[in-house]
């Protein structure tokens, strides 16, 4: 399978990069890596993560790194990273 990050994700994950890399820049690195090897797992298991909450649909799903929530979606061949975000960020009024 393919996995093909979204320019939307690509966009946030640079900005929580720089976010954490204000006050701990190894741990920023850190971050982004261990996501990253997880992010690849879902090449060999695409559905090891739960069915997504934010969708009715069994190939959108969601994976939960460091309390963020990335939404991917299966598709025949390949996996389309979608989207990143913190569960407070997503729901403030």
């Amino acid at each position: 399978m393919k996995i093909i990050k979204d320019r939307e994700f690509l966009k946030k994950i640079e900005l929580i990069y720089e976010y954490i890399k204000k006050d701990k820049p190894v741990a920023s690195k850190k971050f982004v890596s261990t996501l990253n090897s997880k992010i690849k797992n879902l090449k060999t298991f695409p559905k090891m993560y739960r069915k997504s909450i934010y969708f009715d649909d069994e190939n959108y799903r969601d994976l939960i790194h460091e309390g963020y929530t990335v939404i991917y979606k299966i598709e025949n061949d390949k996996i389309i990273i979608l989207d990143i975000f913190k569960w407070s960020e997503n729901y403030e009024n």
